[in-house]
């Protein structure tokens, strides 16, 4: 599908974006693959990465600028919209500046995806999203809300828009990992509470998500992808395994443990091999065939949380993770 296309990310010289560009160039060989963000400082460095590579495209613009998009817009396919204000004590301090652009900025793209006759959108969500404890996640929540509302604003054989969603990205910056990384020879690493828990992927894992979604997508879907979960403590031992740990408290707006799919979501969720597919519950979209595509529904009940997985990753599975990342690992 990707193949030949026209490709926009959003937010693309963030961490997904420094992924998601080289595997699609290498796996799809796209006619074009534009990088949208608003720092030119950012998409100087990564221009570098790719020279001359006549496919590879930098627009300076921002998402709560509905015109740029437009223009940016102009003969683009397909769209990963990534950008996003998403460190959660930057939105509780800053809570206008998150929703101009997590919301009014979903709002400006999908107006524009659909004015450009834009193919398909997929949008990067979060854990933060499903009954959110903090204006990040609320925000989030209200977009992943936009784009499935989208498809109905489109109209039919108009501009198709889903929704991928995932936790802790492995070694991606500002994240615990490249965190504990840096502080570890102080030998005293901050935990929040020794019960937290946090879902593991892998910014490959996200990129193919992504790439799931855009072939399987109907319009209104919320991709789910299955992994493993891990302690925090767990983590620090992976990093430090001689550091001590001091407990900390949990900051303003953090959850103990993450949920990716909440029991208010259940009746319209529907269970594969390696994820799980949220169906629209408006237009009776989570009862459609086509959508469902020999999905099995879960239970009334279910939840998908970081602390009631059934998959875990140990302690010396992400210490050998850490040493074969080592290079990339708070990099990207």
């Amino acid at each position: 599908m990707l193949s030949n296309s026209s490709i926009l990310i959003t937010g693309g010289t963030g961490s997904f974006g420094y992924t998601f560009v080289p595997l699609t160039l290498a796996k799809y060989n796209p006619r074009r693959l534009v990088i949208f963000s608003r720092d030119e400082m950012k998409q100087w460095e990564m221009a570098k990465l790719y020279g001359n590579d006549p496919r590879v495209r930098f627009f300076i613009g921002d998402v709560r600028d509905k015109d740029r998009l437009a223009r940016a817009l102009q003969g683009i396919d397909y769209v990963v919209h990534a950008a996003a204000t998403k460190i959660v004590p930057t939105s509780e301090y800053n809570p206008f500046e998150c929703v101009k652009t997590n919301i009014l900025g979903a709002m400006n793209l999908i107006d524009a995806c659909i004015d450009k006759g834009v193919k398909r959108v997929v949008a990067l969500s979060t854990d933060k999203a499903s009954s959110p404890a903090n204006l990040y996640g609320a925000t989030k929540l209200a977009s992943d809300k936009l784009f499935v509302a989208g498809n109905s604003y489109a109209g039919k054989d108009s501009t198709q828009f889903s929704v991928v969603r995932y936790g802790n990205v492995m070694g991606s910056r500002g994240s615990v990992i490249p965190f504990f990384m840096s502080i570890a020879e102080k030998g005293v690493l901050p935990i929040t509470d020794d019960r937290m828990t946090r879902f593991m992927i892998t910014l490959e894992q996200g990129v193919e998500l992504v790439w799931h979604a855009f072939d399987d997508m109907v319009g209104g879907e919320i991709y789910v992808k299955k992994i493993p979960s891990m302690k925090v403590a767990d983590i620090a031992r992976a990093v430090a395994p001689n550091a001590r740990q001091d407990i900390v408290g949990i900051r303003p707006g953090e959850k103990l443990h993450e949920q990716m799919i909440g029991e208010e979501d259940a009746l319209y969720t529907y269970e594969y091999p390696e994820h799980f597919k949220i169906l629209p519950a408006i237009n009776n979209w989570s009862e459609d065939p086509v959508r469902i595509n020999g999905g099995v529904k879960v239970a009334p009940d279910f939840t998908y949380s970081s602390s009631n997985n059934k998959e875990w990753m140990s302690v010396s599975q992400l210490h050998d993770w850490i040493s074969k990342n080592l290079n990339t690992v708070g990099k990207i």
